[in-house]
């Protein structure tokens, strides 16, 4: 038979040690990997965290053969962030439209995977975890900031301003960075951009998003704790069609 790689189980983090795991992989990535930074890191112990982690679930890919947690996903659902007054994205973003909108809302973020299962089918895991936990839970919108590293928004010009042209969210789902933190994305003219160039930039987390039919917010916000420039990303689960909705679901469609 083919060896069809590792293993995996796919769950929420239970005990203090599970989610001790999902601090250290960030830490690893985050921190020693893209130069990240933040004032609740724990540099001794290796751990990237912050005053947010208590209301988050954590989404854990664990390799079955080594036990170890190889994959986080950070999720906040809409009554969670009502308890503790706010989402995390609120610093960068203005929410006031999905907030407004009666909508169950899931804010998502910390996505990452262990350099060594990358490429692989450890994503396609969280995802498909990702698909169950909003099928149990009633979800309709998920959002979140994601990331190109650096903070030089012209070298990002391309990328940038072709997700501002070819997928800014409807104005239903419109959220738009804070006044104050404000950078637009519309940086080329359209017939100035090279598409193909354009997407080669895009990180492959965002482009999976777009895959599945997500949108951007409008603005950019440069975070320079985390070196890097952050995106918002929306997905309306009542706007995917069918070919859509079997690349989220994964093994769980049909």
């Amino acid at each position: 038979m083919p060896d069809r790689g590792p293993a995996f189980t796919v769950k929420i983090a239970e005990t203090e040690d599970e989610l001790r795991a999902a601090q250290r992989l960030r830490y690893d990535v985050f921190v020693r990997e893209l130069g990240g930074g933040g004032e609740m890191i724990d540099h001794e112990a290796g751990l990237e965290r912050d005053r947010f982690d208590p209301y988050f679930d954590h989404m854990l890919a664990i390799d079955d053969g080594s036990g170890q947690v190889i994959g986080v996903y950070r999720l906040l659902r809409g009554d969670r962030a009502q308890a503790m007054g706010q989402f995390y994205s609120e610093d960068e973003y203005d929410l006031s439209v999905l907030k407004q909108s009666g909508r169950k809302l899931l804010e998502l973020g910390r996505s990452c995977v262990h350099p060594d299962y990358r490429g692989g089918t450890a994503m396609y895991h969280l995802w498909n975890g990702l698909a169950g936990y909003v099928a149990e839970h009633g979800i309709e919108v998920l959002f979140g900031v994601a990331s190109f590293h650096g903070t030089d928004v012209q070298a990002l010009a391309q990328p940038l301003s072709m997700l501002h042209h070819n997928h800014l969210a409807p104005p239903d789902l419109r959220v738009r960075t804070q006044p104050q933190h404000y950078v637009d994305m519309n940086l080329m003219a359209p017939e100035d951009l090279d598409r193909r160039k354009a997407m080669l930039e895009v990180p492959a987390l965002i482009k999976a998003y777009l895959r599945l039919g997500g949108f951007v917010g409008e603005g950019a916000y440069i975070d320079h704790a985390f070196n890097t420039t952050d995106i918002c990303l929306i997905l309306d689960t009542a706007r995917m069609n069918e070919r859509q909705r079997r690349i989220y679901g994964g093994a769980q469609a049909g």
